[in-house]
């Protein structure tokens, strides 16, 4: 049995997809999804799917080893990032090398790094008249963005496409690929 975690700050909806083609599969287990942010829709999304949600404070993530200890606890195969903006603290790295993987909303090394996330990718992406965004799955390391990329899918741009409409793009990228890229991953492709 090959076990998940998922961090997430917002709305959920990666996770949610995430559960939803996981489940049923015998061989994969979400443990657990843990938050930063008490308001975080991702809490509704996981009481109505029946799986444990628990919030953490930034004294938990980054001056004590509560987070750590509860990782090990739990033994992830993976642990995955679906839109979680926190960097990750050197001691999560160190102590799950290889296994902690993030999905951003832009072809990296374009449009990464601190505060490039959500509607400020888009907006960047658009100002910049790209011909094609996408999404980069990668491992994490300890700056952000710049671990080694797993996956990119690409999408092309048409001219009259707003932030909005990229955003929308991109989004459907994640829910068809960032579910499939995490079980090969898991399953060592």
């Amino acid at each position: 049995m090959k076990k998940i975690v998922l961090f997430a700050s917002g709305s959920g909806s990666n996770v949610e997809n995430i559960i939803h083609f996981f489940k049923g599969n015998p061989e994969v287990s979400i443990k657990c999804v843990l938050s930063n942010n008490k308001e975080a829709k991702v809490f509704e999304r996981c009481n109505r799917l029946e799986v444990s949600a628990l919030y953490f404070n930034r004294h938990s993530f980054y001056q004590s080893d509560c987070i750590l200890e509860l990782l090990k606890s739990l033994n992830p195969d993976l642990i995955v990032l679906a839109g979680f903006l926190w960097k990750i603290p050197d001691n999560l790295i160190q102590n799950f090398p290889d296994k902690i993987v993030n999905i951003h909303p832009a072809l990296l090394p374009k449009y990464g790094g601190k505060g490039m996330y959500g509607m400020h990718v888009h907006k960047s992406v658009k100002e910049n008249n790209e011909p094609e965004t996408g999404i980069t799955i990668h491992f994490v390391n300890e700056n952000y963005d710049e671990g080694a990329i797993i996956a990119q899918k690409k999408v092309t741009l048409e001219l009259g496409d707003t932030p909005e409409t990229i955003a929308e793009k991109v989004h459907q990228l994640e829910y068809e690929y960032f579910p499939k890229v995490i079980q090969q991953v898991l399953m060592g492709q």
